[in-house]
């Protein structure tokens, strides 16, 4: 079989006015992946002295060495031996049980001999074009549990002093649901969680060929999911016929345009989108 072709294109940018990336894009060889590093609000502990940064730095690192290792095992296996070595990584002086230990979003893709596998754990999506339609590849799961957690802030009586009240307690159940059946899973420092991902494979020959995939972090998927810019099929469009780069500055105009818009407790975030092309052989 011939050996499969992947382009790819890449872009990632902090928010607006931080010194910090907290996402990271990286490619291995056939391996291609996002990953979202969870802000800390202010005033948190996390029981750490590592930040989100040091912590998608040393996952990347790690899931590559995986991949490295053991090229024919399942996105889930490596992401879960990645997990558990950077638990080594911490070298033994911070607490993993807390619930505010540095976690990550995932997107994997991997691009194999007549196929393609990919991954998704949290909220960072991947869009794909395959048999000539547009899909996207979710993991609802946190988004279902802020749902919750909205409903459950309202109940702290209104007014401007409790704001921060209501946020510290819906922040505080948020915690409490991580990496919990029932909540929500992000790759922190139970390796258990890369088994709960929501993975695929696609093939890359026949009527049902993958011809285009990128792989978003929520800071980028938002001019589709926050800001309604464009559809899942534009937002593919967008990329390709532009680059990942147009994205994410059409993102940042919404940002400051739309104010009204924001989902977060922080007016912007960090955003990162790689586009993937498989053109077709011969």
């Amino acid at each position: 079989m011939d050996t499969p072709v992947m382009r790819v294109r890449s872009a990632s940018a902090p928010a607006p006015g931080q010194p910090l990336n907290e996402d990271l894009v990286f490619q291995f060889g056939p391996l291609v992946g996002v990953l979202d590093g969870a802000t800390v609000p202010e005033g948190f502990e996390t029981g750490c002295v590592h930040g989100p940064q040091w912590y998608v730095r040393h996952l990347a690192a790690r899931i590559g060495l995986a991949a490295a290792a053991r090229p024919a095992a399942t996105l889930m296996s490596n992401l879960a031996a990645a997990i558990l070595a950077v638990r080594a990584d911490h070298g033994g002086q911070c607490d993993l049980d807390h619930p505010g230990t540095p976690s990550a979003t995932v997107c994997l893709l991997r691009c194999g001999p007549g196929q393609v596998d990919h991954l998704v754990l949290c909220d960072s999506p991947l869009v794909l074009e395959a048999g000539g339609q547009v899909r996207v590849v979710t993991d609802d799961r946190l988004a279902d549990a802020l749902a919750d957690l909205r409903r459950i802030a309202e109940t702290v009586p209104a007014g401007a002093e409790d704001r921060a009240t209501r946020f510290r307690q819906a922040v505080g159940v948020q915690r409490e649901r991580m990496n919990r059946t029932h909540g929500y899973w992000v790759a922190a420092a139970d390796p258990d969680a890369a088994y709960h991902a929501v993975t695929g494979t696609l093939p890359l020959h026949g009527p049902g060929a993958v011809r285009r995939a990128v792989l978003l972090s929520d800071g980028a998927s938002s001019a589709v999911e926050q800001f309604g810019l464009v559809d899942w099929a534009g937002l593919l469009d967008l990329v390709t016929r532009d680059g990942p780069g147009a994205l994410i500055d059409r993102v940042r105009a919404a940002e400051r345009d739309h104010p009204e818009r924001l989902r977060r407790h922080k007016g912007s975030d960090d955003a990162s989108a790689v586009l993937c092309e498989f053109p077709p052989a011969g």
